[in-house]
């Protein structure tokens, strides 16, 4: 176990944005009626929300970000870090995060940087972030965490479109030497990475005009190199085995009751079989584990943030909560998080317009 503790760091508020078309399973060319409604019945994704080409994840997350500063009435020039967790970052060079700085008014000391951690993004800034807070040199920290997921497929390829749903998400993060200790555990299966994989997109194989022609690959699989691929047998394989463990590691060696200590288990929104077998591996009680991947599909890193603004929002404003966070993606990369929260500013959820773009 690579074992985590950070003191003295509290989470103070939450937002979200989605893009402004919301699309349904039934929509794609590719599916018959039937074919979608077999869709929405074993992967449990109804609808969606796609950004299209004019919305970058930044684009989400710097709206979710002025919304969530002031609701929490917070003056920009405390900030002292802002991090961007994404995979469709606006620029290979520079880090997106500098621009967002520019984007956001904030003072030219506030420290920022980039992560490109897929679906585990959430719980890797908190964790890097977190720890360059808990001497209190930094007393506070916004936290950026988006993707436009749906603009990395083929829109030909069955097997992955339907699956993604676009969105950027704001954390704030706040020195407290009275909070509870945040316990993290992470781990990684460099040799699992083609399983999650965009060929063409760095400098191991650049971009060249190969990388756009598209391969029939059968069964509705229609891509080029450019587009991202998802070996699906082998990555529901690895997410139903090694979170689970990490889960259960944590629990044991931090001698956590799960039926009496933990009020919300918050998993990584990949579908719903992955994340119902998660939960019947660790015995729990399914109403402890919240879902909104029917109407926002896979969110990538931002999948927890957005189950904390659409579906434990009353309950995490309201009163102090013990939550357990589990995520795996990219990498492979898979961690597990005890987060304890009290009374968290959450934003209402924000759909995007040109207005607020």
């Amino acid at each position: 176990m690579a074992l985590l503790e950070i003191n003295n760091v509290a989470l103070r508020g939450v937002s979200a944005v989605v893009p402004p078309k919301k699309v349904s399973s039934y929509d794609f060319d590719f599916f018959s009626h039937e074919e979608a409604e077999l869709f929405v019945d074993t992967v449990g994704i109804k609808n969606r929300y796609m950004a299209g080409d004019t919305i970058c994840a930044s684009d989400m997350c710097c709206v979710a970000a002025e919304r969530l500063i002031k609701d929490l009435g917070w003056n920009k020039e405390d900030i002292g870090i802002l991090s961007f967790e994404s995979v469709t970052a606006d620029y290979r060079t520079p880090p997106t995060s500098c621009i967002l700085q520019d984007r956001l008014s904030l003072p030219s000391s506030c420290m920022t940087f980039d992560l490109p951690m897929g679906c585990c993004g959430m719980l890797y800034s908190i964790a890097i972030v977190g720890s360059m807070m808990q001497t209190g040199c930094v007393k506070k920290s916004l936290l950026l965490i988006g993707d436009t997921i749906t603009r990395m497929s083929s829109p030909y390829d069955q097997s992955r479109v339907p699956l993604f749903g676009d969105c950027g998400t704001a954390l704030a993060l706040e020195y407290d030497e009275n909070a509870d200790k945040i316990i993290a555990d992470f781990n990684t299966l460099g040799s699992g990475f083609r399983s999650l994989i965009t060929p063409h997109s760095g400098f191991r194989h650049q971009v060249t005009p190969e990388s756009f022609k598209y391969e029939d690959f059968g069964h509705g699989i229609k891509r080029a190199p450019v587009h991202s691929v998802i070996q699906g047998m082998d990555v529901f394989a690895f997410a139903i085995s090694k979170p689970p463990k990490s889960i259960k590691s944590l629990l044991d060696a931090y001698h956590i009751d799960k039926d009496n200590d933990i009020d919300y288990f918050l998993f990584h929104q990949a579908n719903k079989k992955i994340v119902d077998t998660i939960a019947k591996k660790i015995k729990i009680d399914q109403n402890k584990v919240p879902s909104n991947i029917e109407e926002f599909a896979n969110t990538g890193g931002a999948s927890i943030a957005m189950l904390m603004v659409t579906d434990i929002r009353k309950e995490i404003e309201n009163k102090p909560l013990s939550l357990l966070l589990s995520a795996f993606g990219l990498g492979l990369t898979w961690g597990t998080m005890l987060l304890k929260t009290n009374k968290v500013i959450v934003s209402d959820l924000i759909i995007m317009n040109e207005e607020n773009k």
